[in-house]
């Protein structure tokens, strides 16, 4: 299986394409921009054109200094989830949101509980499609939203992807968070006939006895991803299409969860894991996802973290420190493990008004980063910087 990362934009939007070893050729030219079964897309905190304003321009204005490398979001295929991190809106951006598909059947859009208001204060989307991220709680199984991916062929295995929200406490500023993402690949192989039923729209999770609790699973590590980096200017995600069977990843998820009774079926293969914390966050607040989620995915060692750079401050009364950069990303890195580190919201914007007229950003280059991981004992974490149109493949 891969995760294939593109960098749509200078600053920290990125398209995430999970895949299969097992990609069927299946090409209909009367779906452009479309993926085959069983990959699953995010499209994260899309900002494609235009600036960003917060309250008024005179507070905060920003403009990007590099160019996207696309111009909509017409020019990618259509994502499996668009996810919006925060509210403020060099994330939640409302011009570039609605360059998509209100109406689409295949994208779900998950936010941040008042990024997800807001959305829909844009009255622009079928509410159906916008839902809440909720807090990740060990004790809550419901905390984590699940889509069900179908089996590749039929008597396969299905697969799995999930995302979780781990916001900060007490947190002035209201950007530091994390979301968790894993991924488990659908496969052709049969397996044992089990009950098997999607949870409807209105039911609480229920799991079968002998699987309610997470299985004690060793951390033995996968084979070390293997990076392969390209550069384009246009979307270099494939143009080969998607199964109609791919709408029932947004059909799965409900108000409540979309786990299903098999949701820990084949739990011991390996699967793939994602920390997007662009702002960053302690990893003790990250801590008891990994201890507990992580481990009965089998999602350790991390496959990738997304996680600035840079660290920025800001005075007490305007939020105190923004960015955590590089020491928050390091002690991360070395406790899940991470196999690649991707720099992300780190673009020096064109920004003005007065709640930037204090900060103070302490820029990290890349042999800094990776000097540090040496000195750390994580000398073994690929670090990389992606250019707009860049996109890098991690293979498991």
């Amino acid at each position: 299986m891969s995760l294939t990362v593109q960098h749509l934009n200078g600053d920290t939007t990125f398209l995430l394409t999970f895949a299969p070893n097992e990609v069927p050729s299946y090409t209909p030219d009367s779906l452009p921009y479309q993926q085959p079964p069983g990959t699953f897309s995010i499209l994260i905190d899309p900002w494609i054109t235009g600036p960003s304003t917060m309250w008024h321009p005179k507070f905060l204005l920003s403009r990007h200094t590099t160019p996207s490398c696309i111009q909509n979001l017409s020019h990618i295929p259509e994502p499996n989830v668009v996810l919006v991190s925060q509210d403020k809106p060099d994330h939640c951006h409302e011009a570039t949101l609605r360059q998509l598909d209100p109406t689409s059947a295949i994208t779900t859009i998950l936010a941040e509980p008042a990024a997800a208001k807001r959305i829909r204060g844009f009255k622009f989307f079928d509410p159906s499609r916008v839902h809440s991220l909720r807090v990740y709680s060990e004790k809550k199984p419901d905390s984590v939203i699940r889509f069900f991916i179908p089996p590749i062929t039929p008597g396969g295995a299905p697969g799995e992807a999930t995302i979780s929200f781990i916001p900060a406490k007490m947190d002035v500023s209201g950007v530091h968070n994390a979301i968790g993402i894993t991924y488990r690949p659908p496969s052709s192989t049969h397996v044992p006939a089990r009950p098997f039923s999607p949870i409807s729209l209105n039911q609480q999770p229920r799991f079968q006895e002998h699987n309610a609790q997470p299985y004690d699973l060793p951390l033995t590590p996968p084979e070390s991803p293997t990076c392969q980096t390209t550069t384009s200017t246009s979307p270099s995600t494939s143009n080969s299409n998607q199964s109609s069977t791919f709408s029932a990843h947004n059909h799965s998820l409900s108000s409540v969860s979309s786990v299903t009774s098999t949701s820990r079926i084949l739990q011991t293969e390996k699967a793939l894991s994602v920390i997007y914390s662009p702002h960053g966050v302690n990893y003790p607040l990250i801590r008891a996802y990994a201890s507990s989620h992580l481990v009965a995915t089998a999602s350790l060692p991390l496959t990738l973290l997304l996680h600035s750079f840079d660290r920025v401050q800001n005075p007490w009364w305007l939020g105190g420190n923004i960015a955590a950069g590089l020491p928050g990303g390091v002690e991360i890195a070395q406790n899940l493990m991470a196999k690649c580190w991707i720099s992300a919201h780190d673009e020096d914007k064109d920004n003005s008004g007065v709640s930037v007229m204090s900060v103070k950003t302490r820029k990290y280059k890349l042999e800094e980063v990776r000097e540090l991981l040496r000195q750390e004992r994580c000398g073994n974490v690929d670090v990389a910087v992606l250019s707009p149109g860049a996109e890098v493949v991690l293979k498991a």
